[in-house]
């Protein structure tokens, strides 16, 4: 068994600087799409799924026009969404942010990020690549949850538009990060998404 999960977060969403919920690529963020499509060329995905947002599914599609074989299809489980609240140990420079979240907002994003890591993460029979075009925070969950690292620190794992992360596991033994938010397929003028600051 081996098995590689390639996590990408969707392109830059147009006018997202403007607080849109939703909403269509940016030409910056089609090209992104077209450029990890280029870079993801070289490997057989079995299987593709993708959040059932408008920014995600629009990047799968590009993708999908460069990788004729795959089909990507929307899963629920890849939605954005808060996966935790604050904890104990939650540093207090999270105050704010976890504040404007409610506790329906906590509690729908945790079931939804178990039911994925149990969708997602299952063991599999022979070798299978799979890519999942998901969201800032849903990435930042798998991540922690394969480092086995406490709750919060979700919040301090960023990806940029069209970053790629990619997990990796062999029988018998735990998973491994092979690649976090690795931009080399992008240019510098067009990498968007990562925060200039924690929120505060």
């Amino acid at each position: 068994m081996s098995h590689y999960i390639y996590l990408v977060r969707h392109g830059e969403q147009q006018n997202a600087e403007h607080g849109m919920p939703d909403g269509p690529l940016s030409a910056r963020g089609r090209r992104q799409a077209q450029l990890l499509a280029e870079r993801l060329g070289g490997v057989h995905m079995d299987n593709a799924w993708h959040s059932p947002l408008q920014r995600a599914s629009e990047t799968a599609k590009i993708i999908a026009e460069r990788l004729p074989a795959l089909e990507p299809e929307p899963s629920a489980l890849l939605f954005d969404c808060v996966p935790s609240g604050k904890t104990a140990n939650t540093p207090a420079a999270y105050d704010a942010f976890f504040g404007s979240v409610t506790d329906d907002e906590v509690d729908a994003g945790s079931a939804q990020m178990s039911d994925a890591v149990a969708e997602f993460l299952a063991p599999v029979r022979g070798e299978r690549h799979d890519l999942l075009i998901t969201h800032n925070f849903v990435i930042g969950w798998f991540v922690r949850e394969v480092l086995e690292a406490p709750e919060w620190r979700w919040t301090t794992l960023n990806q940029a538009n069209c970053g790629l992360t990619i997990i990796h596991q062999k029988a018998g033994r735990p998973w491994t990060l092979v690649t976090h938010n690795d931009l080399s397929h992008l240019p510098f003028e067009i990498r968007t998404g990562l925060p200039d600051t924690i929120p505060a």
